[in-house]
């Protein structure tokens, strides 16, 4: 029995982890334009070094970002498609609550400390949140953090204030270093793996884990408004004294 894991938020990773949280097999690739045609054989990949059929899956977890529209839709539809046709669930865990979390394993944080965990969104702007460290090591060995603020989406020059006091880590930070001093070792993107393990600790604790994903704007390319017709428009005025 395992749990596969996917993120395309940022590069494309996969990973299976069994029901106690353990580590069975794990793939990545620093791809940011073919996700669709990268993640497919990474699944394969790792179900294949596990010895674990599709079928003995008991759960399908998806980073839900904050990530650019294409990208993160891939790990998304994946998920979601996989997880109905084998009758499973589908759990979705946001990318900065697993970078946060990885940080506290990472840099050896502890109860209190607060953690800005940010993604890049483009534009010379960053995704973000701001996390509260409450155990080091909570169910599954993996890292208790509790939302402090955010998610929320703004120039990297916007967040000296969210920074203050906090452990700066993600690929936000890294590409906009005068703005944001990233910790030393910080993890960069989502470990597949942190997702994994997060997803079964909230399954188990009863937490609801949507799949929609965190987008925080809208995309580039939108659908066109509906041109309104003539009937449509309202009545013109009538000038004041019109008609006397």
């Amino acid at each position: 029995m395992a749990v596969l894991a996917l993120d395309t938020s940022a590069a494309v990773a996969v990973a299976l982890v069994g029901e106690g949280g353990e580590r069975l097999a794990v793939r990545s690739a620093d791809e940011r334009r073919r996700h669709a045609e990268t993640l497919a054989p990474l699944v394969s990949e790792v179900l294949a070094e596990a010895g674990v059929d599709r079928t003995a899956l008991t759960a399908v977890v998806a980073g839900t970002g904050p990530a650019p529209f294409t990208g993160l839709r891939v790990g998304l539809v994946t998920a979601r498609t996989l997880a109905l046709s084998l009758g499973i669930p589908a759990l979705g865990v946001s990318g900065l609550d697993a970078i946060a979390a990885q940080a506290v394993s990472d840099l050896g944080l502890t109860p209190g400390d607060e953690v800005l965990a940010t993604a890049d969104a483009r534009r010379r702007e960053v995704y973000w949140a701001r996390y509260r460290v409450v155990a080091h090591e909570g169910p599954h060995a993996t890292p208790v953090v509790e939302l402090v603020a955010g998610p929320d989406v703004g120039p990297a020059s916007g967040l000296a204030d969210q920074a203050a006091g906090a452990v700066v880590v993600g690929e936000g930070a890294a590409l906009y270093p005068e703005h944001l001093p990233l910790a030393e070792d910080a993890p960069l993107v989502p470990d597949a793996t942190v997702l994994a393990r997060l997803a079964i600790a909230r399954r188990d604790a009863g937490f609801e884990q949507p799949t929609e994903p965190l987008y925080l704007r809208r995309p580039d390319v939108q659908e066109p408004a509906a041109r309104k017709r003539a009937s449509d428009a309202p009545p013109a005025a009538t000038p004041k004294g019109a008609g006397a």
